[in-house]
């Protein structure tokens, strides 16, 4: 049996390190730190920025794919929630990897009065880091960000449960509301 030359170990276990430090330093913004830029086209092929929210609270979150059992149910929930959302002076903006005539078409389907943002090459999902590589295919995790109006993140949601995502930022937006 041959052994590897040195220089291809070497090159191995700089190659294994280098990922391995890429992975332990991708952190999600914390609580208190400026929220990460991002201008991605919507379902209707606007092009949407974090700037277009300042002065109201915005609630960005994350989700893998347009039209599964899970993603659904989170964007129905923030649909069915929406007006009390609103009232509260938030908005809500989703965000995945899928394309924007995919958006548009789930949106369409279920109705629901809020942006999706495509994030094609998962740019903006990697700053918030919220992509999950999975080497053959990307995808956005279920990561929920609650920005206030001065583009501040008040809350982040790394644990998700679609069920009841809508009814938890409601409750959030209420406390910190009141904390203002």
């Amino acid at each position: 049996m041959s052994r590897l030359p040195t220089r291809i170990i070497r090159l191995l276990a700089i190659g294994v390190l280098t990922t391995l430090s890429s992975l332990a330093l991708a952190l999600p913004p914390a609580e208190g730190s400026v929220a990460p830029e991002f201008s991605l086209p919507d379902q209707t092929g606007t092009v949407r920025s974090l700037e277009e929210f300042r002065g109201n609270w915005l609630l960005l979150y994350f989700y893998p794919r347009d039209d599964t059992p899970g993603c659904t149910t989170e964007a129905c929930e923030f649909r069915d929630h929406i007006t009390v959302i609103n009232a509260l002076g938030a908005k809500v903006v989703g965000v995945s990897l899928d394309d924007q005539a995919s958006h548009a078409a789930f949106a369409e389907k279920h109705q629901l009065p809020f942006a999706l943002l495509a994030d094609s090459d998962g740019t903006v999902s990697a700053r918030y880091d919220a992509l999950r590589d999975l080497f053959v295919m990307k995808m956005a995790k279920r990561y929920s960000f609650l920005i206030d109006p001065d583009g501040i993140i008040a809350r982040r949601y790394l644990e998700v449960d679609p069920d009841q995502h809508a009814q938890q930022v409601v409750s959030d937006l209420r406390e910190l509301i009141a904390k203002k």
